[in-house]
């Protein structure tokens, strides 16, 4: 089969299309042909040489896949070959084809187009998980998301609305903050020329936030600790300006915070059935109905990986970058 080759540690430059072995599904895994197949910060570390897959994962790149079922495992029930499939996986999406437990594979709905199934599992899992199951965010809450124009910032900015909470962000365009407060934002603020701690001190009287989704790291911890309210949780998803830094825990102490770290990929199965769970009870019902959508930016063929992780390191991206793996005509997005 067809896929993305990371030659060595590096750029985008590493990226090249070759062939590698068809993956063969285990007892419980469904092999899928996959159609479209998308980006993740994950995988720009992976490229580089962080983040390695976890044991027994393939070492092709890609998180998410939607496609087909083409062959399955002797202990797979539920499904059958030619189902139209999505879901997150440990590994192997920028191929033609891949594997996924049966139990973490997802129904696509009708009328829905592979690139919008692709667009959906790590952000909204991501998202879900981390403001709602880890930070308990609760209709009347006021959080701050940083990084609103990213995969994840434009799910949860969707899902925090839509749970009743009101919602500030982050973002380095004026374009990017309006297009989050279009999802439900009630303010964006432009990083590059504000500070978004005099910010969130303005927009809420002073009271600050009870919850922070954070992808930076050590540049803004201590910054993201002072606007916390008491009892406010600090959801650390991504270390994107690095991991070290020092902060006063006297700020932790008094106002009796909370600072989660999460990180997806090396959860356990079980985990991650969980999670999948989670999500298809409470997200997607709103996703098949229309009251939230994956936000899609960009398309590129699959041969064009290279150009896709400059793309999405340029930060030019406001939602998903996908990569399409199969020319097959689509329903309409």
């Amino acid at each position: 089969m067809k896929a993305i080759i990371k030659t060595g540690d590096g750029g985008p430059e590493v990226l090249q299309l070759g062939d590698a072995p068809t993956p063969q599904p285990t007892a419980n895994q469904l092999l899928v042909d996959v159609h479209v197949t998308a980006l993740n910060r994950a995988d720009t570390i992976q490229r580089r040489g962080g983040y390695p897959p976890p044991p027994g994962e393939s070492e092709i790149l890609g998180l998410e896949i939607a496609g087909t079922v083409s062959d399955m495992g002797s202990a797979v029930t539920g499904w059958q070959e030619g189902d139209r499939v999505f879901g997150l996986i440990g590994g192997g999406g920028y191929a033609e084809q891949a594997v996924i437990d049966y139990r973490m594979a997802m129904r696509m709905p009708d009328g829905w187009s592979f690139e919008k199934a692709a667009a959906v599992p790590e952000v909204f899992f991501t998202a879900n998980e981390n403001i709602f199951t880890l930070g308990r965010l609760s209709a009347g809450e006021t959080i701050l998301i940083h990084a609103g124009g990213s995969g994840v910032g434009s799910a949860g900015v969707q899902i925090a609305h839509r749970a009743g909470a009101q919602v500030f962000v982050t973002a380095g365009t004026a374009a990017k903050t309006a297009g989050c407060e279009k999802l439900g934002a009630t303010a964006g603020i432009n990083y590059k020329n504000a500070d978004f701690v005099a910010e969130i001190q303005r927009l809420t009287a002073g009271e600050g936030v009870d919850v922070v989704l954070d992808f930076i790291g050590a540049p803004y911890l201590a910054r993201n600790l002072s606007i916390l309210k008491t009892w406010g949780r600090l959801l650390q998803v991504g270390l994107i300006g690095g991991s070290t830094t020092e902060i006063d825990l006297g700020t932790v102490m008094r106002n009796r915070l909370k600072i989660i770290g999460s990180v997806m990929r090396p959860q356990t199965l079980t985990e991650k059935i969980g999670i999948t769970r989670r999500f298809v009870e409470r997200w997607l019902p709103e996703l098949e109905a229309g009251t939230l959508q994956p936000v899609i930016d960009t398309v590129f063929p699959l041969a064009q990986a290279r150009e896709a992780h400059a793309y999405m390191e340029a930060n030019r991206n406001f939602g998903k970058i996908l990569l399409k793996v199969r020319s097959e005509t689509n329903a309409p997005r």
